[in-house]
């Protein structure tokens, strides 16, 4: 008989009495099946003692312990760096990554360890393309001013603060991967024109999208009344948008960040909207997270402030962990998973050995699955 499989998801699912924060997030698919139990880090849960939690919210870590006692782990938000194995990898097989981006896994360390990691790379695009749009048409519409005016009675400002249609703008994205092609979608009614800076991407494919590559960043931020970024965050992205490239755009354009907050210089990011280089920006992703208190962009009035969860709908939600969830049960049958991001160590005969320990035929579903502590 082989082994139950033990998948544990990171405590920044829950609230601070141990119940799901976030809604159904498709655990009950996991109802009845006898070789499968999920179970949380109670460990990363929010504390009501310790009001230190928030801001420790984006920096959590998965740790030796947590590797030590799962053979699946489910990851939000916290990271997965290389000091998660220093008591090895025995038991781990998987990590999923219940989102697309995978810039907080130490891949090489998860390979070196033979534990393969896969994401849900489909359930957030739309989602965060829309986010997107959404920013671009509250600062076109001037929204921000537009229902301070309507909340303080002002109504004689309405001059002041008319807005502007997208019709006959440019957008320029910056990455034209998933969220990037989506978002050029969404667009396609307003009859913008498109143009993209993506080095990797097909031109002929960018074209049957209705998008124009252009040569160069600098090129797409001089002819872009929005910019938009949606590409990865990779070494050579990191602080791509500093104060050179802030300066190249028009003093009427606006810029939107929904992708990582380190592909942005934020001192810069600062200046330029606090010295209006540009219109303004809509934001929900920052170098550093949660935004702190003090921050000079809360006060800034051309800035739309999200907290790195506009894209985060009920929808997308369950749709990134059911996705994992998938991969998990394939683990769990002792199958390699879908999306997986370091494909190497499907070679690694480590990783074959510890696969194989889960290899079954289909069993009879039954007990429902038990919580395991961690």
């Amino acid at each position: 008989m082989s082994p139950v499989f033990k998948v544990l998801l990171t405590g920044d699912y829950l609230d601070q009495n141990a119940k799901l924060a976030c809604g159904d997030i498709g655990l009950g698919m996991l109802k009845g099946i006898s070789y499968i139990h999920a179970s949380y880090l109670m460990d990363q849960k929010p504390n009501g003692d310790d009001p230190t939690y928030r801001d420790r919210l984006y920096s959590l870590e998965i740790q030796p312990h947590h590797v030590a006692h799962s053979n699946g782990l489910i990851v939000c938000r916290p990271w997965v760096k290389g000091s998660a194995f220093a008591q090895g990898a025995k038991n781990l097989v998987a990590i999923g990554r219940a989102g697309a981006g995978y810039d907080k896994v130490d891949l090489n360390a998860c390979t070196a360890n033979d534990v393969v990691v896969f994401n849900s790379p489909d359930s957030l695009t739309h989602p965060t393309a829309s986010a997107a749009l959404l920013l671009m048409l509250a600062l076109a519409k001037r929204l921000r001013e537009q229902e301070r005016v309507a909340r303080t009675g002002r109504w004689e400002e309405q001059n002041k603060v008319k807005g502007d249609d997208l019709i006959g703008k440019t957008l320029g994205i910056v990455g034209l991967g998933n969220t990037g092609k989506e978002l050029a979608r969404l667009v396609s009614p307003f009859a913008m024109r498109v143009i993209a800076y993506s080095p990797r991407a097909d031109r002929a494919k960018a074209e049957a999208l209705g998008v124009e590559l252009a040569d160069s960043l600098d090129d797409l931020l001089r002819e872009s009344e929005f910019v938009s970024l949606h590409c990865r965050l990779e070494e050579k992205t990191r602080g791509m948008m500093g104060e050179r490239e802030f300066r190249l755009m028009k003093k009427t354009a606006y810029f939107i960040n929904v992708a990582r907050g380190e592909l942005v210089q934020h001192e810069a990011q600062v200046r330029c909207l606090q010295e209006r280089w540009i219109a303004g920006a809509g934001l929900d992703v920052f170098e550093q997270e949660p935004l702190p208190a003090n921050d000079p962009l809360i006060g800034l009035d051309n800035v739309i402030l999200t907290p790195h969860y506009l894209a985060a709908t009920n929808q997308a939600t369950r749709a990134s962990v059911t996705s994992v969830l998938k991969g998990m049960l394939q683990v769990a049958q002792g199958r390699v998973p879908k999306n997986v991001l370091n494909a190497e160590v499907l070679r690694s005969p480590g990783f074959r050995t510890k696969l194989a320990r889960f290899a079954k035929e289909p069993r009879e579903r039954t007990a429902k699955p038990r919580p395991v502590r961690a």
